[in-house]
C-alpha cells in the first residue's frame, strides 16, 4: 500500500518547479521590457547609463493625434416580446390621444337650516305672555298666523296717548294762542303718534282697528313674520319678558344648505356656481342638483378639509336638517394628453411607459404626468399624440426589459 504525500510536500515540489521555469525563460517572459513601459515623451534609453541591449532614437517625439469621435446617436433601447408571448400575458396597447378629461369628487355632507330663512321672535318693550298660541317645539306655522298674546302696560299707554291726539285733531276746543300755534301741525303731530306705534312693531291693522274703535287694546298679538317651523320655544304662559328677549326661533325648511367637507388638495378644482349631485342613502334612486353657493376661508386642522356650502330647493320638506348626504362634484378639465393611468408605471422616482415600436418591440420611456381623473393621467411630456403604449401587463414587460438589462430608466 503505498504512502500518501503531505500537502507541504506536493506544495514545495510545485514552488520549485516555477522558480525553474523562472530562471530558465529569462526576466522578459514574465516582466515587459522596460521600454514598453515608458511614456511617449520619456527620454530615450541611451540616456541611461548601464542599460545594455536599448538604442537611441534621436527623431522627435511624434505629435498626439486626436482620438476618433464615436458616434453618439444611438437607438433607445427596447425589449422585444413575441406577438405569442403578447396575447399569452395579455398585452393591450392604446393610442395616445386628446381627450375630455373629467374630474369627479366624491365627498359626504350634512344638511343645514338656510341661515338667510331663520327668524327671531322678540318685543321692544316689557310685558307678560297672557295668551300662547304657539305653545310647543317643531311646530309648523303660517306666516301671518298669531304667535302670542302680549300685556304691556307701556304699550296701553301709548295706544291711549295716540288716541288722545285723534281726538284733539278731530275737535281742538275753543280758539287760543296755544291751538292757534298748532293748528298748522295738527296732522303732524298725529301722524308722529302713529309712527310711535308702528316702530313698537303694532301692524297697520291693528292700528286701524285702535283708531277705529276709540280704545286701547289690552294684549297686543305677535305674529308670524315667515311660514316655517318653530325650532326654538324660550317662553310660557304667563312669563314676563324684556325688550330683545327672544321669544322663538322659526326657520322656513322652503330651502336648505348642504355643508360639504372637501380635502385640501381638492380645493384648487372647486369653483362657484359648478353643478353638484346629491343623494342620501334613506332615499335610494333619487337624486337632487345644486350647485356650490359659497366656499368657506377657514380650513379644518384635524381633518384638512375645507367646507363648502351647496343650496338646494326642499319641496315637501323632505330634507332635513342634520341629515348626512352623498355628493359627487363633476368638473370638467377640457381637452388634454391622456392615457390611461395603468400605463404608467411609477417608481417613486420617475414615470416609466413602454411605447410600442413595432415588430414586438418596446421601449421603456419616462414621462412626466400631470392631472388624474377618472383613471386618466395627463401627459405634460415624453409622449406625442399618436403613439402607442402598453396599458395592461407592462410590468410584466418591464420585468423583462430588466431581466435583459434593457431597463435602465429605473436607475441613476
Amino acid at each position: 500500500m503505498k504512502a500518501r504525500k503531505s500537502p507541504i510536500a506536493v506544495g514545495s515540489i510545485i514552488l520549485a518547479g516555477a522558480l525553474f521555469y523562472l530562471l530558465v525563460s529569462g526576466p522578459g517572459q514574465f516582466f515587459p521590457p522596460l521600454s514598453a513601459l515608458r511614456p511617449p515623451d520619456a527620454l530615450a534609453a541611451s540616456d541611461m547609463p548601464g542599460m545594455p541591449g536599448m538604442e537611441t532614437d534621436h527623431r522627435p517625439p511624434a505629435k498626439p493625434t486626436a482620438a476618433p469621435v464615436e458616434s453618439t446617436s444611438q437607438e433607445a433601447p427596447t425589449v422585444e416580446i413575441s406577438p405569442e408571448k403578447q396575447q399569452m400575458i395579455g398585452v393591450k396597447m392604446v393610442a395616445v390621444s386628446r381627450q375630455t378629461i373629467t374630474r369627479t369628487i366624491r365627498t359626504v355632507g350634512r344638511v343645514e337650516y338656510d341661515e338667510k330663512k331663520l327668524v327671531a321672535i322678540t318685543t321692544k318693550y316689557e310685558g307678560w305672555v297672557e295668551k300662547l298660541y304657539t305653545d310647543y317645539t317643531g311646530k309648523f306655522v303660517r306666516k301671518g298666523e298669531p304667535l302670542a298674546e302680549i300685556y304691556s302696560p307701556e304699550l296701553f299707554a301709548t295706544q291711549q296717548e295716540f288716541l288722545n291726539l285723534l281726538r284733539w285733531h278731530k275737535d281742538p276746543g275753543p280758539a287760543s294762542s296755544w291751538n292757534s300755534m298748532l293748528a298748522g301741525d295738527r296732522d303732524a303731530i298725529v301722524e308722529a303718534a302713529r309712527q310711535r306705534l308702528r316702530l313698537w312693531d303694532i301692524t297697520e291693522n291693528q292700528i286701524k282697528t285702535i283708531e277705529g274703535s276709540g280704545k286701547p287694546i289690552r294684549t297686543l298679538t305677535l305674529f308670524s313674520p315667515i311660514s316655517g317651523y318653530v325650532i326654538q320655544k324660550m317662553v310660557v304662559q304667563g312669563m314676563r319678558i324684556m325688550p330683545g328677549e327672544k321669544l322663538f326661533d322659526l326657520a322656513d325648511l322652503s330651502t336648505i344648505w348642504v355643508i360639504a367637507d372637501v380635502y385640501e388638495y381638492e380645493l384648487p378644482l372647486i369653483r362657484l356656481g359648478q353643478t353638484a349631485r346629491v343623494r342620501l342613502s334613506y332615499l335610494p334612486g333619487k337624486e337632487f342638483a345644486s350647485k356650490i353657493d359659497y366656499i368657506y376661508p377657514s380650513l379644518s386642522g384635524e381633518s384638512r378639509t375645507a367646507r363648502v356650502r351647496l343650496v338646494m330647493p326642499n319641496p315637501g320638506g323632505s330634507l332635513m336638517p342634520q341629515m348626512f348626504t352623498n355628493i359627487e362634484i363633476t368638473i370638467d378639465l377640457g381637452k388634454r394628453l391622456a392615457i390611461p393611468d395603468a400605463a404608467v408605471i411609477d417608481t417613486g422616482e420617475r414615470k416609466i411607459v413602454y411605447v410600442d415600436k413595432g415588430e414586438g418591440n418596446f421601449e421603456p420611456r419616462e414621462v412626466v404626468t400631470g392631472l388624474r381623473a377618472d383613471k386618466m393621467v395627463e401627459v405634460l411630456q415624453g409622449l406625442k399624440e399618436g403613439d402607442r403604449v402598453a396599458s395592461t401587463a407592462n410590468f410584466l414587460i418591464d420585468s423583462e426589459a430588466q431581466l435583459r438589462g434593457v431597463a435602465p430608466l429605473h436607475q441613476h
